[in-house]
């Protein structure tokens, strides 16, 4: 089997790391193409991931346009040289217009259903869009569900063990309790309008964290000057590692929101956004808690700090979350198999 896939982004690096290691080791032929964005290239590399960067992720939408036209210009001559059975990427908005006008089969995975623009030029375009079963929408006839979620590519037990040298690597104890608050930099087309922490709320949270133990921030923007001393620079294939064993993660991403739950880390989502795969943890598993007021967070760390047993009854939740789904990467290997056994 001969397979493209599309990188734009550093989760989807690990949403498809294992199943390239499989297929690889199997005897199937990858190529995967990569887009410079934050720490993608990074990884792909510290994973031993070969692959071909076709484009610099841009800013504004003009230069998104141009982007687009160069990346899928370049995407075309690639695959036809290359001739793959399949295509795949998450999002795919790169990649399901190449395999359109070279009829080769394209497999979005996608979990954003906000992302309106992006999903409006890429869906028409693809063959098969899969989701979580938690996605909010029905995309018709291509659209195939999955009891997972993205997370549960390299998150779920069967792909990932926490390693317990993170904690002394970055100057922690076992068992100390440390938190990992994240901020993002509102930066992406799909945030537009929506909102996340207030600056008195940052402040606020601090202060309550650090007078119960270590805070580490991560950010994808400057930060100011008051909360330097507690960013901590993490490897970007340690960060799971280091997720695994705090008391706490709260923050403005959903992919760390998301992740901390499939850790069984108790996790706090501060975003306004309505995702259904959010919507599924919170609700039926109880694994986040997703709030945007002042108040309300305060008063929900106050509870977790407070509470007895916490972390066990979140590991009591997530036994029961992984109950009831997949393996994703087995999924995805048998789904793109299946695909492009159909186009021989």
């Amino acid at each position: 089997m001969k397979i493209l896939i599309d990188i734009g982004h550093p989760a989807h690096v690990h949403f498809f790391r294992n199943a390239i290691s499989l297929w690889r080791q199997a005897g199937d032929e990858v190529l995967i193409t990569s887009r410079d964005k934050d720490v993608t290239l990074r990884l792909l590399e510290e994973y031993g991931l070969a692959h071909r960067c076709l484009s610099r992720s841009r800013s504004t939408r003009w230069s998104l346009g141009i982007e687009l036209l160069v990346r899928e210009y370049q995407l075309f001559w690639l695959a036809r040289r290359f001739r793959p059975d399949v295509m795949s990427a998450i999002a795919g908005t790169f990649m399901v217009h190449v395999g359109r006008l070279l009829r080769i089969p394209t497999v979005v995975f996608y979990d954003t259903e906000h992302a309106h623009l992006q999903n409006s030029i890429t869906y028409p375009f693809a063959d098969y869009i899969c989701t979580p079963t938690a996605y909010q929408g029905d995309l018709g006839p291509k659209h195939v569900r999955y009891a997972g979620y993205h997370e549960l590519a390299y998150l779920h037990p069967a792909r990932f063990t926490p390693d317990p040298a993170v904690l002394k690597d970055h100057g922690l104890k076992e068992g100390e309790k440390y938190f990992i608050v994240r901020f993002i930099s509102w930066a992406a087309s799909h945030d537009c309008g929506l909102r996340g922490f207030s600056e008195d709320g940052k402040r606020r949270l601090v202060q309550l964290l650090s007078s119960a133990g270590r805070v580490i921030i991560t950010s994808e923007k400057a930060l100011p000057a008051e909360f330097e001393p507690y960013r901590l620079a993490v490897s970007p294939t340690r960060i799971h590692d280091l997720m695994a064993y705090a008391f706490l993660y709260i923050g403005e991403g959903a992919t760390m929101a998301s992740e901390a739950a499939m850790l069984g880390s108790p996790s706090i989502f501060v975003n306004t956004v309505r995702a259904g795969t959010i919507d599924e943890q919170a609700h039926k598993y109880g694994l986040v808690k997703q709030l945007v007021e002042d108040d309300s967070i305060i008063s929900e760390v106050q509870a977790l700090l407070g509470a007895p047993d916490i972390r066990a009854e979140y590991q009591a939740r997530r036994r029961r979350m992984l109950a009831e789904k997949v393996d994703v990467t087995a999924w995805q290997m048998k789904f793109l198999r299946d695909v492009a056994d159909k186009s021989k």
